[in-house]
């Protein structure tokens, strides 16, 4: 069995290490917490495998350094995007992710933001910090249809959901070859397919990676071809929807809502329109934050470390061509 050497690269490395040494108790584990330090700890580890996690956002993440630590045969990513990576090589170097981790939280934040604007929920908080009694209604899900971009862990987690709300739920994958799960989507499409679908949405969730094809997947003439009742959930990567255009949408009213998890610039940085659309959430990028997640994914990693050390193929595995 192979015994290489392991780096855990995140901002609380010892319960990552505790996990570890449970089920790998004869490896040599060392740890890193901060950005500055990657490459030094790479170059005085010498590690081959290493296991890391963006914890202080995506600018400064150190991709270079590990693309330049040439000693490093395996990548293993706590989340599921690999867009801070920047390109690596894969004859050298494989990169997994952690897709799934997540999927059900996501899920949840999702099915939670649109019942939010379908219920007026927001409207009536207003209300009730003003100590109004207003005239209002609330509007139901069922026969409604949501459009899922992106299938997916996060989708199909999401198509569960909207589905037990007897949602019609149809579904946009990269390509007719994806394989993905369908029994909770009444219909599945490409993505050349998009302009026919947006007109037919209700709800609309984001859940793709960022990559040159999806840059910008929602920008002006996709918003001009929704309808006007039409909520979007964006929790797939800032880039991925035209910020301009949505705001753009969102102040004609031509869209009814927004809520986003993701951001071009992440903060939001203060004085951003964003901040003050009242027909708009915002929240930190945390909709796959939750207790427990870098555990499960720390497991997810020890799991594929096993098959690593016996040789066998790894699971998660990323296509630098394709982003996922």
């Amino acid at each position: 069995m192979l015994s290489p050497i392991v780096l855990l690269h995140t901002n609380d490395p010892e319960p990552a290490r505790d996990t570890l040494q449970r089920t790998h108790p004869d490896l040599t584990i060392h740890t890193c917490s901060t950005y500055a330090d990657l490459s030094d700890s790479l170059r005085e580890s010498q590690a081959e495998v290493v296991y890391t996690v963006r914890f202080d956002g995506t600018p400064d993440f150190p991709g270079q350094a590990l693309h330049n630590a040439t000693q490093v045969k395996w990548i293993s990513v706590g989340g599921s995007g690999t867009d801070h990576l920047l390109r690596w090589d894969k004859t050298r170097c494989t990169v997994t992710n952690a897709a799934g981790v997540a999927a059900d939280m996501m899920a949840e934040y999702a099915l939670g933001c649109v019942l939010s604007f379908r219920l007026n929920l927001r409207q009536f908080q207003q209300a009730q910090q003003q100590q109004q009694w207003i005239t209002g209604k609330v509007t139901p899900l069922a026969g409604q249809t949501a459009l899922l971009i992106g299938m997916g862990q996060t989708g199909i987690a999401v198509a569960q959901r909207f589905k037990a709300m007897d949602m019609r739920v149809i579904g946009v994958r990269a390509s007719a070859a994806a394989t993905s799960e369908s029994a909770n989507f009444d219909k599945t499409y490409t993505a050349d397919a998009l302009p026919d679908l947006l007109p037919q949405a209700d709800v609309i969730v984001v859940a793709v990676p960022l990559l040159k094809s999806t840059r910008g997947m929602l920008a002006g003439d996709e918003f001009s071809a929704m309808k006007p009742n039409t909520i979007l959930v964006d929790v797939s990567r800032g880039g991925v929807v035209d910020e301009t255009a949505l705001i753009e949408a969102l102040h004609s009213g031509s869209i009814e809502g927004a809520a986003l998890d993701v951001f071009s610039t992440e903060p939001l940085p203060a004085g951003h329109p964003l901040w003050q659309m009242n027909n708009a959430i915002v929240t930190p990028h945390c909709s796959s934050v939750y207790d427990g997640w870098e555990l499960r994914s720390v497991e997810m990693f020890a799991e594929n470390l096993m098959r690593y050390r016996q040789g066998n193929p790894l699971d998660r595995i990323v296509d630098p061509d394709k982003g996922y």
